[in-house]
């Protein structure tokens, strides 16, 4: 138990000294599976709790129609796509982190959004209209934050020039992108066959 929480304290180290971070992470191991699930899991946690409670005055979701289940997959299927398009395109380019070590760094490069978000959640119900530029800055700065670290880990952890990060990231985005695509199209054409099939169905039903 005293691993699981001093690898979840170890984000905090990370998100401050990246490179140290992420090195540590890859070749001391200082991380966990146990605790990038947790930390996933805050983040889906953040975002529904951000989705429903941030004040109105910077919410402009209807609350009533907000689906639980859609804001979960909202977050888990772009990191779970991520890690996938990662580990195919980084095994192609002689990277040296493997699929659970992709998992860690990039759960642990989204911790800012937790730490950030989670209080600006309470801090949007005490301040007002002009003030909000106070409350977009730091929801700003989060986004850029995790989005440096998730440059940094993958750098550090595949072992890679700044170059070749940046070329990699470009092609993880557009193979997600592609993943996507081939997921809509797939479950385009099994709707079809089934409309096909389903009316085929009614067919026979009538004539008997």
């Amino acid at each position: 138990m005293n691993v699981y929480f001093d690898s979840l304290r170890y984000s905090l180290y990370l998100i401050f000294r990246p490179f140290d971070g992420f090195w540590d992470l890859h070749n001391e191991k200082r991380g966990s599976l146990g605790a990038a699930i947790t930390i996933t899991v805050g983040l889906i946690i953040t975002y529904i709790l951000s989705r429903q409670y941030t004040a109105f005055l910077f919410n402009p979701n209807n609350i009533k129609e907000l689906n639980i289940l859609l804001e979960v997959v909202n977050v888990a299927l772009p990191f779970l796509l991520w890690c996938i398009a990662n580990w195919c395109l980084t095994t192609l380019a002689d990277g040296e982190g493997t699929f659970k070590e992709i998992i860690i760094a990039s759960a642990y490069a989204l911790t800012p959004l937790i730490m950030i978000n989670l209080p600006l959640i309470m801090i949007s119900h005490f301040i007002n209209l002009e003030e909000g530029a106070f409350y977009y800055f730091f929801s700003i700065i989060s986004v850029l934050w995790a989005g440096i670290l998730l440059l940094i880990g993958t750098m550090v952890t595949h072992q890679y020039s700044m170059k070749k990060t940046l070329f990699i990231i470009v092609a993880i985005l557009i193979g997600m992108t592609i993943m996507i695509f081939i997921a809509l199209l797939i479950t385009s054409v099994i709707q079809q066959i089934f409309g096909f099939f389903y009316v085929i169905f009614l067919e026979i039903v009538f004539r008997i």
